[in-house]
Parts: C-alpha cells; structure tokens; sequence
C-alpha cells in the first residue's frame, strides 16, 4: 500500500502541472514582496522602521494561519478557488502600495487601513499553498509533494528577498513594484485559466482577471502621477520635484517664494527661514575655534551648512560627508539649489564624499578643526545609530584637542527627553556638552548641542553680516526656560537605541 501511494499520478496533464509548480515559485515572490512593500510604507509613513517591520510582518503571519485555517472549508473545485484567490490577490496586493499613499493625507486613522489590507493580503496567500498542495496531490507522489512545494517556495522568497531592496525599490520605486507583482499574480490566474479552457466554463472569473489586469497595466502607467496626488495632498504645497533613491524619498515644494524640502516625509528646511538654522548649527562653533583651517561636516548633503562654513575665510578645506549622491547631485547642479547654497557644493575648499558616515568616521583620517553633525531627526534606527555613544567616540578621534563641534539635536520644547539624550550620549563619549537652541519658525524651538574635550566658554567671534546671530543673540540661545530644562535621560546606545523611542514617543503626543 505505501508503495502505491508513493507512485506518480499521471493524469495526462504535464502543462498544467508545470503552470502549478511555477505558480508555487510566483505566488512565494509576490507574497514576499507585498509583506515588505507594507513594512517599508509603514517605516516611511509612520517612522520607526523596527516596530513597523514588526507589527507588519507579526500581522501578515498570523493572517496568513487565518487563510490555512480558512482552506478547510473550500469544499468547491480547488483550482477554481486558487483563480478566484489569485485575481483577487493581485488586485489588492497589486494596489497596495498605491492605495496607501493616498490613503495616509486623509485616513483619520491611518493604522486601520494598514493593518487591514494586511491582513486581507495575509489571508489570502495563506490561502495560496495549501490550495496548491490540495491540487497537486494528484499529480504528484506524496513525499514529493511538500518537499517541492516548499523548496519553490522558498526559492520564491529569496528571490523576492534580494530584488526588493537591490533592484525594485531603486528603480521602479514602491508603487510601480506593487502594481509589477499584481500583474505576476494575476498572469497566474490567467494561465490557468487558458489550460482548463477546454475543461470548464469560466468566463467570469478570465473576465475578471483581463479587468485586473488592465487596472494594475493603468496603475503602472499612472503611477507616478498617483505618487504626486498623493504628495500635493499630504504635503498641501505644490510639488516641484519628486524622486525615490536608494536611500530617501525626496521631495521639493514651491509656494510663492517658499521652497521646501521634504525627506520621506519630514521637512528638513524652509528657505524662508533655514538661514536661523544654519547659523545657530555652524556659527557658534566657529566663533569659538581659535583656527577652524579644516571643517568636516556629516550630513547636510543640501549644502546650506557648507555655505555658512565657506563664508569664514579661516577656513582652507571643507569636507562633507553624505550617504546619498543624488542629494548632492540635486543640490549642486539645480541652479534653483545651487543659489540657495551659493553654490558651496561647487567650491574648490570643498570635498563631497559620498558615503555612510556610520562607517566613514571608522577609518584613518587627518583630524579636523571644526565638525559639525547635521542628520535627520533620529525617527528610526537607521538613523538613530549616528547619534549613539559609539558613534560619538569615533567622531572624537577626528576632533582636534582644541576644537570643538555641534550636533543638531531635535526641539527642547516638544521632545525635551529626546534632546537632552543627546547632550548625555555625548558625555558618555568623552565630551564636555552644553546645550543651545533658536527660534526657527518652519519648526519651533530647535535644539542643538555643543561638544569639546576642553570646558566651552561664552566668549564668541561672529562675522557681522550674520541674518540672525549677534553676540546678544547668541548668548540668549544658552538659556533654557523651565519647560525646556535638563531633566534625566539615558545614554543612547546601538544595543538599546533610547533616543528612538523617545523621539517616536514624544513627537507621536505632540502631533497627536
């Protein structure tokens, strides 16, 4: 009796077990690619890529047991219902990415749209296997049959694993790549369908497909007008520019005199006002370094603190440290851009080195005069890293004893724990830290912190033609109001990651 029932089953159909087995390899890849397509729109919509990740793919697991639980109850024609199962899927999980975009502007709750189309998609490729495994039995031995299925599946999903990030993303970007897999999806059910032609009268669910299909082959054309939709409502400005990297959404908007740029999501400077910003961040520094001959900047790939820095003649050599080339690239040939930063991006005192400044301040360099740490705001833990202990102590080595830098730091006034994270992890690295913040209107009280191996005196030299700083000014911005004041916070650490957590905590009640 085993012998027999490890025989093959040949029922005279070998197309239509080849379009099985593959549909097991398509099905495995898009899954996959829809489970990371909904964590990476969460990370960059919501923030906190690590608690994004999380939920998302804890969600879509346990959606996918719900869809094998539920295939218990398919008692109608298996491949009938894996069609029906396919078209759907590609449609949702086709229009995914698309819909959550210009769902975030006006979803009151964005979370509930998320984890539901999540859920839905988990169902439904929780559906997918063992439909296929309840189809296949009959044309395959069963000690085959799972070891097959499983190894097309998971060859599916470690192809999914490396295009997603080193392929997709970069070049069609999230919502051409939903749209892409819809079609894989929706194929599968069309393939099928064209095999059992002669077998079964189901010109319903072909109709069905052709239209899923003509929607996600529309989206795909559309997509990135449906990307701006989606950015003109959020951002409620004018987008003038709009392009993913491999590394950052980045966006520009223009009302009237007022250009802004936005990286996924988060606005990073108004030219009406960022003069307030770049002067606090570079200028205090300066003014207190006896010979600032080299300046090395991390961050601030848009050139605007290269430029404040070039204006101080001391200055012989800047270099700027900065992970994405298409930022700088954008910033030094867009004329608009580049008179924005008179053209600091452009100067022969100017080195531009693209690279990840986390592993860059690790190797052999000549030590600086001057640095100045100008990242985005730590919103999640790619980015949290650069401003850890370790990470502070190997910008150390590159300090001079004599000099000094300073580190953009996040608003005192609505994350006072975050901010003052920053001065702590800084004293962990060795450093004697002292706090300062301005008034910047596009954000409100900003924070910033000043580091040095030696005690930070108040005397100060700043150049007279300065926008906002004078000597009065400047020494205002070292006073803190109560509601602003030093209250106890841990050292950040690549192991605990604190500033995360509370960066997302407090501005999460602030925007609330």
């Amino acid at each position: 009796m085993a012998d027999l029932a490890e025989e093959r089953v040949d029922d005279g159909q070998p197309r239509l077990a080849l379009i099985l087995l593959f549909s097991v390899f398509v099905v495995a890849t898009c899954g996959l690619i829809y489970e990371l397509l909904a964590g990476t729109l969460a990370s960059y919509l919501l923030g906190d890529s690590v608690t994004q990740f999380s939920t998302v793919i804890g969600t879509y697991l346990f959606a996918m047991g719900i869809g094998s639980w539920l295939s218990r109850y398919i008692r109608e024609d298996e491949l009938l219902a894996f069609v029906r199962v396919e078209v759907l899927l590609a449609l949702v999980g086709g229009w995914l990415a698309a819909a959550l975009f210009l769902l975030f502007p006006y979803a009151s709750d964005f979370r509930v749209a998320l984890y539901g189309l999540v859920l839905l998609i988990g169902i439904l490729v929780g559906l997918e296997i063992p439909l296929l495994i309840r189809i296949l039995r009959h044309r395959f031995a069963l000690r085959e049959l799972v070891s097959t299925v499983l190894t097309y599946d998971y060859v599916g999903a470690l192809v999914a694993s490396l295009l997603f990030p080193l392929l997709l993303v970069p070049k069609l970007g999230l919502i051409r790549t939903g749209f892409l897999f819809g079609l894989l999806n929706v194929a599968v059910a069309i393939a099928l369908l064209v095999v059992l032609r002669r077998e079964r009268r189901m010109r319903l669910e072909l109709v069905a497909a052709l239209l899923s299909a003509a929607s996600l082959v529309a989206g795909m054309a559309w997509a990135e007008k449906i990307q701006r939709w989606s950015e003109v409502a959020f951002y409620n400005e004018p987008v003038i520019y709009a392009s993913s990297t491999p590394y950052q959404r980045i966006v520009l908007t223009r009302r009237d005199n007022d250009l802004r740029l936005y990286l996924n999501g988060n606005l990073q400077f108004s030219s009406r006002d960022e003069y307030r910003y770049h002067e606090a961040l570079v200028w205090p520094v300066l003014g207190r370094v006896a010979n600032p001959a080299r300046v090395l900047i991390l961050g601030g790939g848009d050139g605007l603190a290269a430029r404040e820095v070039l204006r101080d003649q001391r200055v012989r050599s800047v270099t700027l440290v900065d992970l994405d080339p298409a930022m700088t690239a954008l910033f030094r040939n867009t004329p608009q851009l580049s008179a924005l930063n008179e053209r600091s991006l452009t100067s022969p005192r100017l080195q531009v080195v693209n690279a990840d400044a986390f592993r860059w301040v690790r190797q052999p360099h000549a030590a600086f005069d001057a640095i100045l740490i100008d990242f985005p705001d730590p919103t999640e833990f790619s980015l949290g890293k650069l401003y850890t202990e370790s990470f502070y102590r190997e910008v150390a080595r590159l300090l001079k004893p004599e000099g000094m830098m300073s580190v953009q730091s996040t608003s005192p006034l609505v994350a006072p724990r975050s901010y003052w994270t920053v001065a702590s992890t800084l004293e962990a690295a060795g450093f004697q830290a002292r706090g300062y913040h301005a008034y910047v209107p596009s954000f409100g009280e900003w924070g910033f912190t000043m580091a040095a191996r030696r005690p930070i005196g108040d005397a100060v030299r700043l150049p007279p033609n300065l926008r906002f700083l004078t000597p009065a000014s400047e020494r205002m911005m070292f006073d803190f109001a109560p509601d602003m004041a030093r209250v106890p916070t841990p050292v950040n650490r690549l192991d605990n990651q604190a500033l995360v957590r509370s960066f997302s905590q407090e501005w999460s009640h602030y925007e609330g």
